[in-house]
């Protein structure tokens, strides 16, 4: 039985991917300065903090490591106000979900306010009961804490909600506790795929046939 939904953000809801992947690229590009072809491979494995020290020695910036913290932070704040896409099929899943009464909530590990820009603009913020957020909650998706607290919101227990996700440990912790668990594809998952596919009640490569998941949910 299906009484509440919790959906992941990044990679669930939202094609964000690029904005990361981006990252560097975009930020150096505003600057009027042509990154190397291989940035974003140089710059993914990077805490914020070890980029801004990278773009720095390698491109000679006169910056500070907090001025370009704050710009790269002010292209991500950015993307998610203007250009961040919903996942093809998302919003016929939030429809059908609200067409029958069961209610939603948000789990995000990232930010809240990059968050609601972006589903505010995309029209499907007021799908949803509330929006948690780990910084917010105080621990990561290694814990269940968030999940609880969103389940509290709709008034569901976690043996009939359902967790959209796309991370490995965020799909393992969801359903160390109780929950019911649907992984959806991303790109940024690729490597962890196979333990996705056998960890997670359901997998969804892409968001389409609603009927078909809502009939292996209710069953």
């Amino acid at each position: 039985m299906i009484r509440g939904v919790i959906f992941d953000v990044d990679g669930v809801l939202l094609n964000s991917m690029p904005v990361w992947e981006n990252l560097g690229e975009l930020y150096l590009k505003r600057l009027g300065i042509e990154a190397e072809k291989d940035i974003r491979e140089k710059l993914f494995s990077m805490s914020i903090e070890e980029a801004a020290g990278y773009l720095i020695s390698q491109y000679g910036l006169d910056k500070t490591p907090e001025e370009i913290i704050s710009g790269l932070n002010r292209e991500v704040k950015d993307y998610y106000e203007q250009r961040v896409p919903l996942k093809e099929g998302v919003r016929q899943y939030l429809q059908e979900f609200r067409e029958r009464k069961i209610p939603m909530a948000i789990a995000t590990s990232g930010d809240r306010q990059n968050a609601e820009a972006a589903l505010k603009r995309l029209k499907v913020y007021s799908f949803f009961s509330g929006i948690f957020t780990c910084s917010e909650i105080g621990s990561s998706k290694t814990q269940p804490d968030i999940y609880y607290a969103a389940a509290l919101q709709i008034d569901t227990e976690p043996s009939e909600t359902w967790v959209f996700e796309d991370a490995l440990h965020a799909i393992r912790t969801a359903k160390q506790a109780g929950f019911c668990t649907a992984a959806v594809y991303d790109k940024a998952s690729d490597r962890d795929l196979a333990q996705i596919w056998n960890t997670a009640d359901i997998y969804l490569p892409e968001w389409k046939d609603f009927d078909i998941f809502w009939k292996r949910a209710s069953s």
